[in-house]
């Protein structure tokens, strides 16, 4: 059995996961910023939000795209 192949794919798996994870957590956090209408808050907060999900939906699309066969020959 390859070890070194396993500990690399478990490796990818974690980042992967993390990384979606932070990036949908930091786009809630974000929108309920920008949605607090007892601050003034900057411009940028709101579509740096949509670009979070953006990215985090971009993500999740690209898994979906290595793990489905069809998608990938």
């Amino acid at each position: 059995m390859k070890w070194l192949e396993i500990v690399t794919v478990a490796g990818a798996t974690l980042v992967a996961a993390v990384t979606v994870v932070v990036l949908y957590s930091l786009g809630v956090r974000l929108t309920a910023i920008a949605g607090d209408v007892r601050e003034s808050n900057p411009a940028w907060v709101r579509p740096l939000a949509y670009a979070c999900f953006g990215l985090c939906g971009a993500a999740v699309l690209f898994g979906l795209y290595l793990i489905i066969p069809c998608f990938s020959k």
